[in-house]
């Protein structure tokens, strides 16, 4: 048969053209385990000698390529600048204790025996103001007549509250600090830590040059020289009338770095007298408040 004869057969019977084929075409051979294998090893080893071009590193290459471009994210960098706001912060506390302590570490041995006795002073005035208050609750409780206990316990209080307040004149054992300003560097700051300090150490009453010192008083310069107090105009020298314990009042103002020291750098002459008796007899109006009353009324 020809293979004319061949084609038209299998166009006709397409069943028997595809069987001739497969006769005619080899057996297909599956490939073994072992070729697979080899195969695949050629696969690996391709690969692996592709990688194998590559130049290797060290790890110290390795470290510095990992750290090099740094790569910082939005919470390290919170966190470094968080780390440095608290290291300065630190900083300048050191310093500003470092500074506040310079003085007391370049004080001789009795100045600071004298410090020591000052804030001993000044617990116990605390210790003896507690004692008197519970002195005075139990005498209230205890009293027979507490209305007439309680009603000297006001007038007391009143007298008491009128001296702090300068409505009422005050004497007492006390001091007086004169400070001689030639040079007219005495600034009214430096008069104003002589009042702090002297309160501090349990001044009672205070007077400079004619003018009562109360818990609302302010101090500022003058154009041309002096100082005002509560706007009343005051020339040098000043003379500070003091009611207090002398033993703590004269030696808060020697302490080493206070108030006689720092006005004696400004070329300033101080002086400080104890007196049995120091009369401060200037006087404030007593004010009259707008809107506030007496909660018993």
């Amino acid at each position: 048969m020809s293979d004319n004869d061949k084609n038209d057969a299998s166009d006709k019977h397409p069943e028997a053209g595809e069987k001739r084929l497969r006769e005619e075409l080899p057996e297909e051979v599956p490939a073994t385990p072992a070729e697979a294998s080899d195969a695949q090893a050629l696969d690996v080893g391709a690969a692996v000698a592709g990688e194998g071009t590559e130049p290797s590193l060290t790890g110290r290459q390795r470290l510095g390529k990992g750290l090099w471009p740094p790569r910082v994210t939005r919470a390290q960098l919170i966190v470094a600048l968080l780390l440095f706001g608290l290291g300065f912060g630190l900083a300048v506390q050191v310093a500003s204790t470092s500074d506040n302590d310079g003085a007391l570490r370049g004080a001789r041995q009795e100045d600071l025996v004298r410090i020591l006795d000052e804030l001993d002073d000044r617990t116990q005035r605390l210790e003896d103001e507690k004692r008197g208050l519970e002195d005075q609750r139990t005498e209230l409780e205890n009293s027979s007549d507490q209305a007439e206990e309680a009603r000297k316990q006001t007038v007391e209080k009143e007298r008491q509250l009128g001296i702090l307040a300068g409505t009422v004149a005050a004497q007492g054992p006390g001091i007086t600090l004169t400070i001689e300003d030639t040079k007219g560097t005495v600034e009214a700051d430096m008069l104003l830590d002589a009042i702090q300090e002297l309160r501090a150490a349990g001044a009672e009453a205070i007077q400079v040059n004619g003018v009562r010192v109360v818990a609302g008083t302010f101090l500022a310069d003058e154009d041309g020289g002096g100082v005002s107090v509560d706007g009343n105009k005051i020339d040098a020298p000043y003379r500070f009338k003091v009611i207090g314990k002398p033993q703590d009042l004269e030696p808060a103002l020697n302490i080493p770095g206070g108030v006689v020291q720092t006005l004696e750098k400004e070329q300033a002459t101080v002086t400080v007298e104890r007196a049995d008796k120091i009369v401060v007899d200037a006087l404030r109006a007593a004010k009259q408040p707008d809107y506030a009353r007496s909660s018993s009324q």
